[in-house]
């Protein structure tokens, strides 16, 4: 069953361009990962460091293994290196 993947992320002020880079490199990898449907930013409308990122899988193992590779691992590295608290990360599945 598939799933939905929603990312919260608040970065420092003035790192939002770095936070995008990042994101847009996250994303071309895990187009290619097994299992990835689609994929989307937002940015908050009045809160411009903040970021959702929601992203569509074929199942949650799927997920988990895109997640626990060591390429997405050394991509979270660096993006946990911008953000002002941790992100918050939900996995949700249809009705």
């Amino acid at each position: 069953m598939a799933i939905r993947v929603l990312i919260e992320r608040e970065v420092d002020p003035g790192q939002e361009g770095k936070l995008q880079a990042l994101l847009m490199q996250v994303r071309g990898k895990a187009i290619a990962a097994k299992g990835y449907i689609s994929g989307e930013t937002l940015r908050a409308a009045k809160k411009p460091n903040k970021f959702l990122v929601i992203s569509t899988w074929n199942s949650l193992d799927e997920w988990n293994e895109w997640q626990g590779s060591a390429e997405r691992m050394k991509f979270q590295e660096d993006l946990n290196k911008l953000l002002l608290t941790p992100e918050k990360l939900t996995v949700y599945d249809y009705l």
